[in-house]
C-alpha cells in the first residue's frame, strides 16, 4: 500500500486508490462536480484540482490521477485555491440566474461550492449562451441552459441503467446534453439522474416547484413498490409526502431508485378511502366506524374465516390480521393473489439466497422466466456489474431487452430437465454460479421442482455460497411466507372453502368472482379492486402512514418509520384490526404498536431483528417436468398495485413509455 502526505500528513492508501479517495481519507474535503463513486471517472469538470509533488508545477485533477508512493499533496496552498477560484469563475459564465425559481435550489452542488470555493465575482460580462429544452420524458424535467456538461448524467444511462440514450452532441460552447433522438429516456432507472445532476439541469418534473427541501419532514421509510425493499427517504409537509429519494445502503439498492419508487406518491393522495362503507341493495354507502363494525358483527361465520394479504402490506398488519382470524376460529391465511400455490415447506427454496451485494461477483448466472427489468430493477444492476467482471448469462424464458448479453436458450420449460452442454460446461467450471428463478417459473406447474433439481447438477451450493434464487416482486411476500400466509392450494383452495367471512387485507389483485357467497371485509387505502368488491370497507393507512416491518426478497428484515396521518376517518391497519376484535368477542391481546411488534417477535423472533434471516438450507420434494412456454406475471411495470393505479405520474409513463402514446411538449 503506499505511503502518500496530504497537508503534511502522513498516510498509508489503497492500492490504485486516486489522489481525491486519499484526500477523503485524510479527512480533507475536494470539491468536485463530474467524479462520482460509482461512476467512472470522466476528469472534465476539473473542481478537484490539488498541488502535488513530484509532478508539473500546476494543479492537477485529484480525481484521475492515481496515489503513488512518495506523493506530497496540497490541497489547501495558494495555487489550488485560485486554479479553483478560476475554474469556478469558469463555470459560472453561462450558468443563469435562476436559484430563485430552480428546483435545485437548497440542494445544489453548485451553490454550495460557488459560496465555498469561488471568488464572490466575476470577469466575464459576455451575454450567456442558452439552450434549448430537451424531452426526457415524464419523469425528467429539463432546464439545460443550466447544464455544466459534468457528464454524470451520460455515463449513469450508459454504465448502470445500461440505456445509452443520454449522449452529448456539438463540441466547445455548444456541447449540449440530449436524448439522441429527442424522446422520452425509455429506462425504468432515469429518474436517478436527478439526483447525480449537480446543479438544476434535470430536476423531477412530477416535483417542480412543490417544495423547498428546509420546508419538508424528512422520514426514513422502506419502499414497497417491488420487493428489493429499497432504503427510501420520504419527504412530507402537512400531510402529503411530496417526493420519495433514496437512501444509501450498499447491501440493497446503493444509492438508486426504480422511477416507480420515487414517483407514486402523488398516488398517495389520489383514489383515497377516508371512510367507512357499507354495501347496502347493492351499493357501496359511507357510515360509521359503528356502523361498519356492526354490520361485520352481524356476519354469522361459526368459524368459517380467512384472509388474504395483499402486495404493499407490513408485517404487523398480516400478524394482526393472522391472529384475529385464528381468535375467531379461522384457519386460512393466503398472500398470494394472483393464484400461486408454490411448496413453502422450506423457506429456504423460496428466497433469495445470494445476498445482493454478493451478486456482483457471480462468475456464471442462469436466469428462469424472469423479466428483471421489470421484477427487480436494481437486481438487474447487479447483474450488470457481474459481467463488467466476466460473468456469462444464460436465460429460460420469454425474450426481452435486459440491457446486457445475454445466450437466451429459448422459452420451453422443458429445457430446465436438458440444459445444453455448454451451460452444464460453463457451470462446471465456475467458482461462483447461480440462478436467478423468477414469477413466470411459480407460476408453472413442475418448473418450481424443475429449477430445484438444477441445484445439484449445477453446482450452486458451495462453501459459503448459495446461489439458488427465487425472486419476488411483491413488497409483502417474504414476510407474508414468515407468518405463514401460505395455503396449500393457494387462493383457489381458499375460496373452494367458501369462507363465510373474508377479510381482505390490501388485496387489490384476487380475482374476487371466486368468493361469491364470503361477506368481504376490505381493510385498505385506495378505492380499487379490493373496495370494489368489498362489503364493507374499513380505511387503513399507506406504507407512508404507518411505521411497519419489511422482509425483502433475500430475507432482509427492515424497519420503516411512519412520515404522514392517514387522510380522513382512516387508521393505521393494525389499529383498526384490534378495534375490530373487541367488537366481534375476541379481543385481541395488545393495545400498541410496540406491544403488537413485541407479540410479532415472540411469535417469529427473525421479524423482531432488523437484517438477514437465517432459513437454514433444505430442499422439498417438489414434482417436476414443466412443459410449455414461460409467462410474464407483470403485464404494465409502472402499474402494478393500487398506489401506481391512482398516481398521474405513472398513469403517464405507461402510456408513453409502454404503450407509445406520444404527449406534446409545451413548446410543441
Amino acid at each position: 500500500m503506499p505511503k502518500v502526505k496530504v497537508d503534511g500528513v502522513e498516510l498509508e492508501v489503497p492500492a490504485g486508490a486516486t489522489v481525491l479517495q486519499a484526500c477523503e481519507q485524510a479527512g480533507k474535503e475536494i470539491p468536485r462536480f463530474c467524479y462520482h463513486e460509482r461512476l467512472s471517472i470522466a476528469g472534465n469538470c476539473r473542481m478537484c484540482l490539488v498541488e502535488v509533488k513530484p509532478g508539473p508545477p500546476k494543479p492537477q485533477a485529484s480525481c484521475a490521477l492515481p496515489a503513488t508512493e512518495g506523493q506530497e499533496i496540497r490541497t489547501d496552498s495558494e495555487m489550488v485555491k485560485k486554479a479553483r477560484e478560476g475554474v469556478m469563475e469558469f463555470l459560472l459564465i453561462n450558468h443563469p440566474l435562476d436559484c430563485p425559481i430552480c428546483d435545485q435550489g437548497g440542494e445544489c452542488d453548485l451553490q454550495d461550492q460557488s459560496v465555498a470555493y469561488g471568488r464572490g465575482s466575476s470577469r466575464y460580462d459576455e451575454n450567456k449562451r442558452a439552450v434549448t429544452e430537451k424531452n426526457m420524458g415524464p419523469i425528467v424535467k429539463t432546464v439545460m441552459t443550466r447544464c455544466i456538461q459534468c457528464t454524470r448524467c451520460v455515463r449513469f444511462a450508459e454504465e448502470v441503467a445500461g440505456v445509452p440514450e443520454i449522449g452529448a452532441i456539438y463540441r466547445g460552447e455548444n456541447m449540449q446534453i440530449t436524448t439522441y433522438l429527442e424522446h422520452a429516456a425509455k429506462s425504468e432507472l432515469s429518474g436517478n439522474v436527478v439526483d447525480l445532476c449537480p446543479v438544476g439541469a434535470l430536476t423531477a418534473k412530477p416535483y417542480a416547484f412543490e417544495a423547498r427541501p428546509w420546508e419538508l419532514k424528512k422520514t426514513h421509510a422502506i419502499d414497497v413498490m417491488d420487493a428489493l425493499g429499497t432504503n427510501i427517504r420520504l419527504d412530507s409537509r402537512g400531510r402529503q409526502v411530496l417526493r420519495a429519494v433514496p437512501r444509501i445502503n450498499d447491501d440493497v439498492n446503493e444509492e438508486w431508485a426504480s422511477d416507480k419508487t420515487r414517483h407514486n406518491v402523488d398516488g398517495l393522495v389520489r383514489k383515497r378511502l377516508d371512510k367507512p362503507f357499507v354495501r347496502k341493495d347493492g351499493k357501496l354507502v359511507p357510515a360509521s366506524w359503528a356502523e361498519a363494525f356492526a354490520a361485520v358483527a352481524a356476519v354469522q361465520h361459526g368459524g368459517s374465516v380467512a384472509a388474504i394479504a395483499g402486495d404493499l402490506l407490513d408485517c404487523e398488519t398480516m400478524f394482526a390480521g393472522k391472529a384475529l382470524v385464528e381468535k375467531l376460529g379461522g384457519t386460512m391465511l393466503e398472500g398470494r393473489q394472483t393464484g400461486l400455490s408454490y411448496d413453502v415447506s422450506s423457506l429456504s427454496s423460496v428466497v433469495f439466497n445470494t445476498p445482493l451485494a454478493d451478486l456482483e461477483t457471480a462468475d456464471v448466472i442462469l436466469l428462469v422466466g424472469t423479466n428483471l427489468r421489470w421484477e427487480a430493477p436494481l437486481v438487474n444492476t447487479r447483474i450488470r456489474k457481474a459481467i463488467k467482471k466476466g460473468a456469462k448469462i444464460f436465460a429460460v424464458g420469454p425474450e426481452v431487452d435486459l440491457t446486457y448479453k445475454v445466450e437466451w436458450l429459448g422459452n420451453d420449460a422443458s429445457l430446465l430437465a436438458k440444459l445444453p452442454e455448454a451451460v452444464l460446461e460453463a457451470f462446471k467450471g465456475a467458482a461462483r454460479p447461480a440462478m436467478i428463478v423468477g414469477g413466470g417459473v411459480l407460476a408453472k406447474d413442475g418448473a418450481h421442482g424443475d429449477t430445484l433439481a438444477l441445484v445439484e447438477t449445477l453446482g450452486l451450493i458451495k462453501d459459503g455460497w448459495n446461489g439458488y434464487n427465487v425472486l419476488h416482486f411483491a413488497a409483502a411476500r417474504m414476510g407474508g411466507l414468515m407468518l405463514g400466509y401460505a395455503t396449500n392450494g393457494g387462493v383457489k383452495a381458499v375460496a373452494d372453502a367458501a369462507p363465510k367471512l373474508l377479510f381482505a387485507l390490501g388485496a387489490d389483485e384476487v380475482d374476487y368472482s371466486l368468493f361469491p357467497t364470503s361477506f368481504k371485509v376490505y381493510v385498505g387505502h385506495h378505492g380499487d379492486k379490493g373496495a370494489h368488491a368489498a362489503d364493507v370497507i374499513l380505511p387503513g393507512a399507506s406504507y407512508a402512514e404507518k411505521a411497519g416491518t419489511y422482509v425483502n426478497l433475500e430475507g432482509r428484515v427492515q424497519f420503516g418509520e411512519k412520515a404522514v396521518f392517514a387522510p380522513g376517518d382512516a387508521r393505521e391497519d393494525w389499529s383498526i384490526l384490534r378495534a375490530l376484535s373487541e367488537v366481534l368477542g375476541a379481543k385481541l391481546p395488545f393495545d400498541s404498536f410496540e406491544q403488537l411488534r413485541a407479540e410479532m417477535a415472540k411469535a417469529v423472533p427473525a421479524l423482531g431483528v432488523e437484517g438477514l434471516a437465517d432459513y437454514g438450507w433444505s430442499v422439498p420434494s417438489l414434482p417436476t417436468g414443466a412443459t410449455g412456454e414461460f409467462g410474464s406475471p407483470i403485464k404494465d411495470f409502472y402499474l402494478t398495485n393500487a398506489i401506481c393505479r391512482a398516481s398521474p405520474t405513472m398513469q403517464q409513463c405507461s402510456a408513453e413509455l409502454i404503450h407509445g402514446v406520444e404527449y406534446a411538449e409545451a413548446a410543441e
